[in-house]
């Protein structure tokens, strides 16, 4: 993949090109690519949209009287974004050598790169192969455990379009290897780009039903009802971009004007911490594997269904729906506003410099480029644990500011200005002082 091509537009049309993408509103003719090399980014030249989309549905939401986007649920849902997205910049496309394996050793059939046909139908095996990783991935236990990320959020907008596990793409990647048969690589890295930059919209309340085209397409009244935790929504509406495959298979189910859905997991461990969120329920699928004696009981843990249990179990779906869910209080954390305000200045150098890292990655040592990335995962880890209001959160942060000058010290090719350094060595500074004077970031939780 091009990843080098981070531009985003350059005129009018590059802005109406890359607005048309977020919608699967293509030109086919623009977008095939007969090597993987020249295929760009799309995802991540499609952050500043993702951004804006954000921004516009946060202000509908508070002209429609409601809350908006929580900036604390925000910004984890970027965070846990952007782990995927630093993993990409670690394994450097490795996931894809498979596919391309398969392709060069296996394919039954020749199509051309620079056909519309071919183009087509890449983006219908592309969404179909979507339709049972997804379900694989809410029905099978072990790959559960990292999809939940996704559904870790108690809120339903745009910003839980871009929560996505660290590991997912390579948990789920098999279920895409049978288009290897006949789809290019580039095709195949095409779609499945564009079909996750469709999904990032219909991730909001602030749209309703669009008439005809919820008749075959996937669309926010359908996903809303896929990221419920009623007993109605558990596994249904599995689809990508088209929601033809639910209705083929049995697992379309229809938003319905007296529903009132409940966000996030059916088993919540809220917190605002992304690491915590990617890895607290494989410890749990670990947990219960050990909790059995018998080898067909520890099999079953791992690629059952969530809700099995080696006696007579329900699954989740067709439990009753205990009326206590709708008054539960979502998890919130009050901090003060010095820091927010504090927070809110290091998160956006983070985003810069992740930013940065992406344009020249290719160009650097992959010891470099995997210590950079540690340090901007635990750098978000970090603001997580500020967000929690976590008592070792002050001490971490200390250590964060100092690390950053010990790195740029030692790495040749990443530089801080002389104002940058102050910065960090007085945030270092302050949070020395803080941690001697209290040992706790003083909020107000709520939700617990």
């Amino acid at each position: 993949m091009n990843n080098n091509n981070g531009s985003v537009m350059s005129s009018p049309s590059d802005f109406l090109e890359g607005f048309g993408r977020m919608f699967y509103v293509i030109d086919p003719k623009k977008t095939r690519f007969e090597k993987i090399e020249e295929v760009p980014n799309f995802y991540v030249q499609s952050w500043p949209y993702f951004f804006t989309f954000m921004i516009l549905e946060h202000i509908i939401l508070k002209l429609k009287g409601k809350r908006g986007i929580r900036l604390n649920d925000g910004i984890t849902s970027i965070s846990n974004g952007l782990f995927l997205e630093g993993g990409r910049l670690i394994w450097r496309g490795a996931e894809f050598y498979a596919y391309n394996w398969i392709y060069n050793n296996w394919k039954m059939v020749d199509l051309p790169w620079d056909s519309t046909t071919t183009w087509v139908l890449a983006a219908l095996g592309m969404d179909f192969c979507y339709y049972w990783m997804h379900r694989a991935c809410h029905e099978v236990h072990v790959l559960w455990a990292q999809h939940q990320v996704h559904h870790t959020s108690e809120d339903f907008n745009m910003g839980v379009g871009i929560r996505q596990s660290f590991i997912q793409g390579w948990c789920g990647f098999a279920f895409y290897l049978p288009l290897a048969l006949a789809i290019p690589p580039a095709q195949f890295m095409v779609h499945h780009q564009f079909s996750y930059l469709y999904m990032f919209w219909i991730h909001t309340e602030v749209v309703n039903k669009l008439g005809p085209l919820e008749y075959f397409l996937n669309t926010p009244s359908h996903h809303r009802i896929h990221h419920g935790s009623n007993p109605y929504c558990i596994d249904v509406n599995y689809g990508g971009v088209l929601i033809i495959w639910d209705k083929l298979f049995g697992t379309f189910r229809e938003e319905r004007d007296t529903d009132r859905i409940v966000y996030g997991l059916i088993f919540q461990q809220p917190s605002f911490n992304p690491l915590h969120l990617q890895t607290y329920y494989n410890k749990y699928v670990v947990q219960k594997y050990k909790d059995y004696t018998k080898w067909n009981h520890k099999v079953q843990a791992v690629l059952n269904r969530p809700s099995w249990k080696p006696e007579k179990y329900v699954k989740f779906q067709d439990l009753p729906e205990d009326p206590k869910i709708h008054l539960a209080v979502k998890y919130d954390v009050i901090l003060p506003k010095w820091c927010i305000v504090y927070l809110l200045s290091h998160y956006a150098l983070v985003l810069y410099g992740f930013y940065r890292l992406f344009l020249i990655h290719l160009s650097m040592s992959p010891l470099v480029v995997l210590v950079l990335v540690l340090y901007i995962l635990a750098s978000l880890t970090v603001f997580g644990m500020i967000l929690d209001a976590s008592p070792r959160a002050p001490f971490l942060e200390l250590i964060r500011c100092l690390t950053l000058i010990v790195i740029t010290s030692f790495v040749p090719s990443i530089r801080l200005s002389m104002f940058s350094k102050m910065f960090y060595v007085s945030s270092a500074l302050f949070w020395f002082l803080f941690v001697y004077k209290t040992t706790v970031i003083r909020a107000e939780k709520k939700g617990e």
